[in-house]
């Protein structure tokens, strides 16, 4: 079991509108998972996504298959 601890980021597109996710990619190849939380929540839940699924959503995002806001 790893002890290693999430360093977490937002992207650097983020305009610090207030919503915003942060990621910790580091976690990525030690546990399998890529953690999300709410940037304005830093002690609140957290999701963790298996890293296939995750890059799946970002592939698309990148893609455009979601729309845009």
């Amino acid at each position: 079991m790893t002890t290693e601890s999430p360093r977490w980021f937002k992207s650097s597109y983020s305009s610090n509108g207030g919503a915003c996710v942060e990621i910790a990619a580091n976690l990525a190849v030690s546990r399998g998972t890529v953690p999300v939380r709410d940037s304005k929540d830093l002690s609140g839940p957290t999701l963790s996504f298996p890293v296939a699924s995750f890059t799946s959503f970002v592939a698309g995002v990148k893609a455009g298959d979601f729309g845009t806001v």
